[in-house]
């Protein structure tokens, strides 16, 4: 699953799956170059070439933009940092741009909905007057296992780790 938790279960990272590693990506460029080239060959030599050729190289630059643009917008990152006293939610943008949310973990609940969200089985997180996000671009089967493992957590360091409200 693309989520891991650490240091006893205190810390959960989040990502978006990657489907095709850097390696593929060099493999995917490679053969559509091959493969759009043969055609080409019985061409070496004409002017015709020099009049496809730029429609196949167009073609080519179309996909490394694609395919770079993919990898870009996939790399969201989400830390979860749940203690007895405090939950906090960090979110780092594919821009480099940070979103935070900060709640008494006693008050934080994870919340699922099955439908009337951007995604099916939708998590949130409610606590500090907010309700946000966590784990959308996840599967629907990670998203549901995702909430049952952080509404476990939660209600643990609630119940059995001193996460009495503060003043």
């Amino acid at each position: 699953m693309p989520y891991e938790w650490s240091e006893s279960r205190r810390h959960l990272t989040l990502w978006p799956h990657r489907s095709l590693p850097r390696r593929g990506f060099a493999v995917v460029i490679a053969l559509f170059f091959g493969l759009a080239m043969v055609p080409l060959i019985g061409l070496l030599g004409t002017a015709l070439l020099w009049g496809l050729l730029p429609f196949g190289l167009a073609a080519l630059a179309a996909l490394w933009f694609g395919l770079r643009l993919s990898y870009r917008s996939g790399e969201v990152v989400e830390t979860l940092s749940i203690s007895p006293r405090d939950t906090i939610l960090l979110r780092r943008n594919p821009d480099g741009s940070e979103q935070g949310w900060e709640c008494n973990t006693y008050w934080a609940r994870a919340e699922i909905h099955e439908k009337g969200g951007p995604v099916p089985w939708y998590v949130t997180l409610n606590g500090n007057g907010r309700r946000v996000e966590i784990g959308a671009f996840l599967s629907e089967p990670e998203r549901r296992a995702l909430y049952g493992e952080l509404a476990s957590e939660l209600a643990e360091r609630r119940d059995g780790g001193g996460g009495a409200p503060l003043p």
